[in-house]
């Protein structure tokens, strides 16, 4: 995984806002993100995320996290969300086997 990061986030707040994110997110759950921009993405969480520290393009350093969701339709297809591109979680109730 690069250690660059398109936005990274050293405001307490904003990173209180993405530590509140990660128990919504433990592995193996199916979820719905709407992300910021207004995009929806189904599916099960590969392994829950953690904050880690990142670099952006200008060297600074900051804190971010990467969510690897797999897509609930088909989960071959992988979505990399960056933790501070989501508005809301909901999370999906259990599909039958």
């Amino acid at each position: 995984m690069s250690r660059i990061a398109p936005r990274i986030h050293t405001d307490a707040a904003q990173i209180a806002r993405l530590e509140a994110l990660l128990p919504q997110l433990h592995g193996e759950t199916q979820v719905q993100l709407t992300l910021h921009d207004g995009r929806r993405l189904l599916g099960t969480v590969a392994v829950q995320p953690t904050l880690q520290q990142y670099r952006n393009d200008a060297g600074d350093e900051g804190s971010n996290g990467q969510l690897r969701l797999d897509d609930l339709d088909t989960p071959v297809q992988q979505h990399h969300v960056w933790l501070d591109e989501i508005a809301s979680i909901r999370e999906l109730p259990p599909t039958a086997p």
